[in-house]
Formats: structure tokens, C-alpha cells, sequence
């Protein structure tokens, strides 16, 4: 009997999927206190939410038979996912089931702040007839400005075109022959800023997006335009954003997510007229919720019967028995992709794959799957998964291809990820010691030994004395402990690779400062 505990609103749906299931009790508690959860979560074998649940690290340890945690929705900014991962918990979205319903507010957003629909409405209902008052724009000819053009993006793109807009986009991994079948201008960020009237984004919340729509940003934008966020909240600058507003850079603005949610009840966006506000609706459709709900619950269903894995975000969708064998590598994959993309510049147009020694007698699908997977999610965020990386990456126009080689080389095992992009090809090179001890051993031609995890500092410099040290006094002004370094070099002199693993991220100021430093070339942060 495997126990199955729902404390989020879940439609009936997918719930009677579980139900049917012999084998499952399923306990429906909405609206938990997180003490309460941590108490009644013993026991149960699989946990199912969507976003009003925390799943804290205290919540997951507490956990003695917890195997999979399913969100009914795409984002996991709630579940503490690198906790679950440690306990060997699968955690599952369903990065699909919204997608249209988000696509079509965002027009419904676009349409409102166009005709002033919510002020009209509220003058008339009072009496009033204010016509001139209200008088509003058309979208036919206007420039809308996509940042981030994945699902939802797309579909807005689609709707977009049906309006008569030019419609802009920048994504870090979008290609010219994608932009061209989805009939979108590809251009740069700044190049965005200045030339749309209308500006909505479509991206994860990570550090690089987050405020990518800041005071900076708007000074960029042409007079009078419109940004709508219906994404993360974080990606806008809420200050940033009424202070554009008050001097009249932007005209208007929709908001269905934001910094904080609920925001504060004397937030100074309830005072503004010109921001259109909704509650977190993106996905809040009838149909959105049914279909997420009966997502996760036959992903849920699956995994805890041992039919497979799908839409999982930290486990591939393989057979349970393969996936016990290759977890190790799975990992190291995920890890070399992740950090072959965050040290590469430039749009990625290529991911080569090299497997050499005994791992290559395996099946390599789910080990690509896994390279894919962490080359695209330092920019996607969680609406990658073991699922659908592949998929995203012939959407964005990415090619794939892996080769294989039995022979032994310097180790039993090795696999290299070559990525290259428009602008630079750069490649990593792992293996695993033990089952527990994984190893970048190979970054571009310099030999190194590595530890794949937490914070990373990579840095180029010329093979001088002192470097080690400059570059530690830094990290030790700004109370940054240094946990392992590793270093390789072309000759005595010559260019040299430094890896250090810190104990916590290294702040922009700091990176410039080590940058800045006399014989040191390039420097950055890497997180895995």
C-alpha cells in the first residue's frame, strides 16, 4: 500500500486517477501550517501540491517513506529541490499543462492596458461616460517585445501575429531558422528595449533574470510603452517600474505575478492607475487545472507502481532498474552539460557528445538526456526536465549528436560535452572515481581535478607566482571561504586554468575586482 498525501486544491480529476488505483490511499489536507505538515508527513510515500505548499528541507528530512513529491504546475521555487535530490526523492512538474492559459492572459493583459478595459469598466458602472477619457491604441502595426521564447512565449507569438504585431524576441538559446519558422525578429536585449511598444517576458526566475526588467532596462525603452509580467514575480523591478510610470517612460503596465504575493496591502502599486493588476491567473483555467492535475497524478501513479519516470526534474525517464545503475553518471552528466554551457558565450547552436570506456556499453539516452538537460537549465530554470530537454533543444533549433568509443583512455569512463555557439566552443570532461566520487577532469585543453558542486570559481590567467594567493586575499576580504582548488596549465608561463570550489557565491563586485587583477584574464562564477 503506498500512501499518497494532496494539501494543495487539486481537481477531482486527477484525483480520482490515484483513487483507482488499488494499491494507493490517498488524504486529501488542504492548507497545512508547515509545523503540521512536518508532523503528518511520515508515512506517506508521495506528496502532491501546487504552490501554496512550502516543501522546506525540514519538511523533506522529517519525511521517512517520501518518494515523490509532484507540483500540478510548472514552477518549484516552493520545493526545496536540491534536499529532495539529496534524499533521493523524485520531484515532478508538468511544465505543459498551463501553457496555453498563461499565453492567452497575457493577450487578455495586452488587450486591457490597450483600451484601459478596467478603468472604462469602473467609470461606467458608476454612472459616468468619460469616452475621451478612455481612448486607447491599437495593436495592429505595434512591436511587441518577447523576452524568453519558450512554450508560453510562443503560443504569444501565434496570438501575436494574429493582431498584425511585429513581434521581436530575445532568448539566449533561440536560433535564427526557430526564429524564422515562428516568423520573429531575433535581436538582442538592448536592441528589444529600444524598439518595442509593448514588452512582455517569459522567462524563469534566476539570477540572470532576475529585475532584467530594472531601472537600467527602462531607461533603454522608447517613450510610452507597456510591460507585462505574468512569469515570476522579480523579473520586473516593481520600483523601478512605478518610478518609469510616474515620469512617464512607461504608460502602462499588467501585472499577474510579483515580488512578494500577495503583495502588502499598502503596496504602492494599488495606488497607481496605470498598472493593471491580477492575482497570480495565469494558469487559473478551468482546463489549465484538470490538465495539470491529471498530469501529475498519472506521473505520480506511474513512479510509485515502477512504470517509469516522467516529467521528473532531478531523476531521467528511464526504467527504474537502469536508472539505479546509471544515477551516478545521470548526475555527472547533468553537472558537465551545466557547467560546458555557464562557461560558453554566445547563442548555442551545437552539444557534441563523447562517451569512452565502460559507461559506453550502456544505453547513452538517458546520459544525453541528462547533458541537454543541464546545458539549458542555467537559463530555463525548471521548465527543463528529463522530459522535454531534447524537445526544447530542437525547438530552439540546438543540434545534438553523441558518439561512443569502448576503448579505454586515461580512465575507465569519461564523457566530454562539447558545446558551441555563435561565438565561442568550449568542452568539459568528467568522470566518476567511485559510485560517490564524481570528477571534471578536462576543461577545454587543460587538464584539471575538480569537484563538480556548489559555487565554482573559473578563472583564466597567465602563469605567474602569486595569482593563487591574489585571488584568495580577495575571496578572504569578502569572507568567502575557499573549499579546494585545482588548477591546469598550457606550459610554465603560459596560460593557465584556475577551478576553485567556494563555500558561497561570490557577489558581482568581487568577480570584477578579481577580473580587474594584474595577469588574470577572465573570471567567472559558476553554480551546480
Amino acid at each position: 500500500m503506498f500512501k499518497i498525501l494532496i494539501t494543495d486544491s487539486l481537481a477531482q480529476e486527477g484525483i480520482e486517477i490515484l483513487k483507482k488505483v488499488k494499491e494507493f490511499q490517498v488524504d486529501v489536507k488542504l492548507k497545512l501550517p508547515p509545523g503540521e505538515l512536518k508532523k503528518v508527513i511520515k508515512g506517506y510515500d508521495a506528496l502532491l501540491i501546487r504552490s501554496g505548499t512550502k516543501v522546506t528541507r525540514d519538511i523533506i528530512e522529517a519525511a521517512d517513506r517520501l518518494k515523490v513529491i509532484g507540483r500540478a504546475g510548472v514552477g518549484l521555487d516552493n520545493v526545496d529541490l536540491k534536499a529532495a535530490s539529496k534524499r533521493g526523492i523524485i520531484v515532478m512538474n508538468t511544465p505543459g499543462g498551463n501553457t496555453i492559459s498563461t499565453a492567452e492572459h497575457t493577450m487578455s493583459l495586452i488587450l486591457a492596458l490597450s483600451r484601459n478595459i478596467a478603468a472604462a469598466n469602473s467609470s461606467t458602472k458608476k454612472g459616468e461616460w468619460e469616452r475621451k477619457k478612455f481612448m486607447g491604441v491599437e495593436l495592429y502595426g505595434k512591436v511587441l517585445g518577447i523576452v524568453g521564447l519558450g512554450r508560453v512565449g510562443s503560443e504569444v507569438v501565434k496570438r501575436a501575429n494574429s493582431f498584425g504585431m511585429k513581434v521581436l524576441a530575445y532568448d539566449p538559446f533561440l536560433s535564427l531558422e526557430k526564429a524564422k519558422e515562428l516568423s520573429v525578429e531575433s535581436v538582442g536585449l538592448k536592441d528589444l528595449f529600444k524598439r518595442a511598444d509593448y514588452i512582455t517576458v517569459h522567462t524563469p526566475m534566476t539570477d540572470e533574470t532576475r529585475h532584467i526588467i530594472d531601472k537600467k532596462a527602462m531607461r533603454q525603452m522608447k517613450d510610452g510603452v507597456r510591460i507585462i509580467n505574468c512569469a515570476r514575480g522579480g523579473i520586473v523591478d516593481e520600483k523601478a517600474l512605478l518610478e518609469s510610470i510616474k515620469n512617464g517612460k512607461v504608460v502602462g503596465a499588467a501585472l499577474d505575478v510579483y515580488e512578494k504575493e500577495p503583495p502588502a496591502k499598502d503596496s504602492p502599486l494599488f495606488k497607481c492607475d496605470e498598472v493593471l493588476l491580477t492575482p497570480h491567473l495565469g494558469a487559473s483555467t478551468e482546463e489549465a487545472q484538470i490538465n495539470v492535475a491529471i498530469d501529475i497524478a498519472g506521473s505520480a501513479r506511474d513512479a510509485l507502481l515502477g512504470c517509469g519516470i516522467r516529467n521528473a526534474v532531478n531523476a531521467p525517464c528511464i526504467d527504474m532498474e537502469l536508472y539505479k545503475v546509471l544515477r551516478p553518471y545521470v548526475a555527472l552528466c547533468e553537472k558537465i552539460g551545466s557547467l560546458a554551457s555557464q562557461i560558453s558565450k554566445g547563442r548555442i547552436l551545437k552539444i557534441d557528445i563523447k562517451y569512452s570506456g565502460d559507461i559506453a556499453r550502456y544505453s547513452s539516452s538517458p546520459l544525453t538526456v541528462a547533458v541537454v538537460k543541464g546545458a539549458l537549465a542555467p537559463a530555463l530554470q525548471e521548465t527543463v526536465n528529463y522530459v522535454n530537454s531534447l524537445i526544447v533543444a530542437r525547438e530552439r533549433g540546438i543540434r545534438i549528436e553523441e558518439s561512443k568509443s569502448t576503448e579505454l583512455e586515461e580512465y575507465a569512463n569519461l564523457i566530454t560535452v562539447e558545446v558551441k555557439t555563435d561565438k565561442t566552443s568550449r568542452s568539459v570532461t568528467g568522470t566518476m572515481f567511485t559510485k560517490k566520487d564524481a570528477r571534471i577532469v578536462k576543461i577545454d585543453e587543460f587538464h584539471v581535478d575538480a569537484i563538480p558542486e556548489g559555487y565554482m570559481l573559473v578563472a583564466h590567467n597567465i602563469d605567474v607566482p602569486g595569482i593563487i594567493g591574489k585571488i584568495g586575499v580577495i575571496l578572504g576580504d569578502s569572507n568567502i571561504n575557499i573549499a579546494a582548488m585545482t588548477f591546469g596549465r598550457e606550459r610554465p608561463g603560459g596560460k593557465t586554468l584556475s577551478v576553485l570550489n567556494v563555500d558561497s557565491a561570490i557577489p558581482e563586485k568581487v568577480l570584477d575586482e578579481i577580473r580587474k587583477a594584474r595577469n588574470i584574464l577572465d573570471a567567472k562564477l559558476i553554480k551546480l
